[in-house]
């Protein structure tokens, strides 16, 4: 729905900007404007400024800047939409509707959320009937606690096909609106629908906001429920069908209770299981969600990384560690690493085989969760576990074969940055497990293979003649050599691209410059120095690089200048 500009600025005008962010962030008045730790991004001191007059909010840390709709989106991870509605609500406004499809479409979504509310209500009613004992002592030994059964809105079908919708009727709701809403199935005997779920303990399904929209059944142990007729064997969960209002492979089970702990620094945790989610979340873990009977989707990977506050998007994927767990955990890294961004990944953890968290919870308690969090793996270190586990890689032609496979799941990545970057590190992987390590780079190596052609290396020892020197001093000092040369000389890459993606460089904020500098040299070929060094400026590396290209490293090495000739 298109919502008209007019009434986007009447919204604006209406609302004051810092009593919205204030509610969700500390502000402290400075002159005529307000400030804080960005909301955004970890910080000790305020960088976060909001100007009332202006009407918008900038932080000088990350750059995040907008308005009061751009605010409540990005911090409450809503959509434009949702926003709206949530702001106009606040103003006490009503957001205008546009066609006569758009009034009916909005009828029908409202009608059902409410039934689906009352059906819920109903459910919970249910469970906590003396008749229905059974189920609700069987939560209770599973450790489900009365604060969970309340936070999460646990109930109760019965057997009673009928009851739900005798129930809907006394409440005004037709036929038409319960089958529309999923909660009952049309009668092939012609007379009124009956429920979906029969004898089953129900969790709902909310959206982002909280509102239900369809509804998981788990029966109960088979010696806790009526005989299975015949040979046939009920399945253990079921969901609601697809809605106008559910949509399976878009949503997670726990997302408006994981959305609220991620936007309070918790990490969002993915699992397999309703009950799972509310192990993790009596644990304390409060942003784990769960997919809905299916492995995760591009929609479902996308809505764990809009979650996520701040630059860094990396959500947990925990599996079971038995061989079907491992299998999944494979499938989930295939299904993710096309998506891969800049700061957008997962991470992959293995619960003890025979455990999930729900059961691990329940036998050993958090600490034993907190153990399989704090062991969770970066997405390429296992892609490269799961591309070499049970080979022996003993022949070159198996490693040539890991070499080929590698550098396909790195091809598979759409963004070239990332991309990159993972050729690179399965290429350091590869050579710190089957080749011999060459000695870095360093001056007194004497004219190495990347050293222009009639340049006179350097003496031996030159570096440590400086009073006070140390071996650190002249390996930063070769490191600094080694990407003069690169910057200055983007021709001989090739020559050196081995030896440069294997160093380990102490300086951090070096080390960096070294991985864009083989990253960029990668991924565009025909640039030159100019290029290069436009690049690195744009991205931040300006104090980097006067200390790389100065005279200070030009007087060990007048082969790195930008004069000195490459061949």
């Amino acid at each position: 729905m298109t919502i008209p500009p007019r009434f986007l600025d009447d919204l604006r005008t209406r609302l004051t900007l810092s009593d919205i962010i204030g509610k969700r962030v500390t502000l402290k008045r400075a002159g005529r404007e307000f400030s804080a730790c960005c909301p955004f991004h970890n910080e000790k001191s305020p960088s976060f400024t909001v100007n009332d007059d202006k009407g918008f909010y900038h932080c000088f840390g990350c750059g995040a800047h907008g308005d009061v709709i751009g605010f409540v989106m990005q911090h409450d991870n809503l959509s434009f939409p949702e926003a709206v509605d949530q702001l106009a609500a606040l103003a006490g406004m009503s957001v205008p509707e546009q066609t006569p499809q758009d009034v009916a479409k909005a009828k029908l979504q409202k009608d059902l959320h409410m039934l689906l509310d009352d059906t819920t209500k109903w459910f919970t009613a249910q469970l906590h009937d003396p008749k229905n004992k059974v189920p609700l002592d069987y939560m209770i030994e599973r450790g489900v606690s009365a604060e969970m059964m309340t936070a999460f809105r646990i109930g109760f079908a019965p057997a009673d096909g009928e009851a739900l919708f005798k129930h809907l009727k006394t409440l005004g709701y037709s036929a038409a609106q319960a089958l529309e809403a999923g909660v009952v199935k049309e009668s092939t005997r012609g007379g009124e629908p009956y429920a979906f779920f029969r004898d089953r303990i129900m969790f709902p399904v909310a959206d982002r906001r909280g509102r239900v929209v369809a509804f998981g059944g788990r029966i109960l142990p088979e010696h806790l429920r009526p005989p299975d007729r015949g040979d046939f064997k009920p399945p253990k969960y079921i969901n609601s069908s697809e809605t106008v209002l559910f949509h399976k492979g878009r949503m997670l089970f726990g997302e408006s209770h994981a959305r609220q702990a991620a936007a309070d620094g918790q990490p969002v945790i993915v699992v397999e299981g309703y009950l799972d989610v509310m192990a993790c979340f009596a644990a304390g873990y409060r942003g784990a969600v769960a997919p809905l009977g299916t492995a995760l989707t591009d929609e479902q990977i996308a809505a764990l990384w809009k979650m996520i506050p701040g630059r860094e998007k990396v959500p947990v994927l925990c599996f079971d560690g038995d061989n079907a767990g491992r299998r999944a955990a494979k499938r989930a890294a295939e299904n993710i690493l096309p998506l891969l961004q800049p700061d957008h990944s997962a991470m992959i953890a293995f619960l003890p085989e025979g455990q999930d968290p729900d059961s691990l919870v329940r036998a050993e308690g958090k600490k034993a969760l907190d153990a399989v969090l704090a062991n969770a793996m970066p997405l390429a270190d296992f892609i490269w576990m799961a591309q070499t586990e049970g080979l022996s890689l003993a022949t070159p032609e198996s490693r040539a074969g890991l070499e080929k496979s590698l550098d396909e799941q790195a091809g598979r990545i759409a963004d070239r940055t990332v991309q990159q970057y993972y050729k690179s590190a399965f290429k350091e992987k590869l050579y710190q497990a089957f080749a011999h390590r060459k000695p870095a780079f360093t001056p007194q190596q004497g004219r190495g293979k990347w050293t222009p052609k009639g340049v006179k290396p350097p003496p031996i020892g030159l570096v440590m003649k400086r009073p006070g020197a140390t071996q650190g001093d002249a390996a930063e000092l070769s490191h600094r050599i080694m990407l003069a040369a690169l910057i200055n000389h983007p021709d001989i890459y090739e020559a050196v691209e081995e030896e440069a993606g294997l160093l380990n460089m102490s300086n951090k904020r070096l080390d960096l410059l070294r991985r864009d500098v083989l990253n960029l040299l990668g991924s565009e070929s025909g640039l030159d120095a100019e290029g290069v060094l436009n690049h690195l400026k744009e991205r931040g590396f300006e104090d980097e690089l006067d200390l790389v290209l100065s005279e200070s490293v030009y007087v060990h090495a007048a082969f790195a200048r930008p004069r000195a000739e490459s061949e």
